[in-house]
Parts: C-alpha cells; structure tokens; sequence
C-alpha cells in the first residue's frame, strides 16, 4: 500500500523561479523517505507542498490511498525531521 504517492509535481514562484518540475514518486508502508540534493534542488519545497505548508501549481499527491483527506487528517498522520532546528506552527510534533 502506497501511503504517499506524488505524481507529476511542479512548482514555480510568482518570481519565475522554478523549483519542481514533474516529481514523481512513491513510499510504501513501513519505508522511509529522505531528501538529499544541492542547495537549490526543491527539497524545501517538495516537502513544503507534501507537508499542506504551500500548493503546488501543477500536479497531485495522494495520502495513504486517500484523496478526500482534510489537511487536518494529513498533518496529524504526518512526521518531518528537518537537518537543522525548524518549528512549523502549522504541524504537529
């Protein structure tokens, strides 16, 4: 069971910058998934717009077979560990 499956996600800023272009990607129950790239590369981001943080402007993302769950129930299933201190106020520890 794909309990995080991303498909086709693009996100550029109203400045012009792109930072994704089709990201795609799944985890599995009982996987973990880590970010790794260069400063730059749209870590931040993807996990920005995984994380209900922003809206990316193309694309879908479906949460543990799910696509009716309220951004309440995402962030309540959800953890991050970021490399460095970072509180969102917005997720839940």
């Amino acid at each position: 069971m794909d309990i995080l499956k991303v498909e086709h996600l693009s996100k550029t800023y109203e400045d012009g910058t792109k930072a994704l272009e089709n990201l795609n990607f799944s985890v599995k129950k009982g996987e973990i998934l880590g970010f790794l790239g260069p400063n730059g590369a749209g870590k931040s981001t993807a996990i920005s717009i995984i994380s209900t943080l922003i809206k990316a402007n193309t694309g879908s993302i479906t949460y543990f077979n799910n696509t009716k769950l309220s951004t309440k129930q995402i962030k309540k299933n959800m953890g991050i560990v970021p490399q460095d201190i970072a509180l969102y106020e917005d997720i839940s520890a």
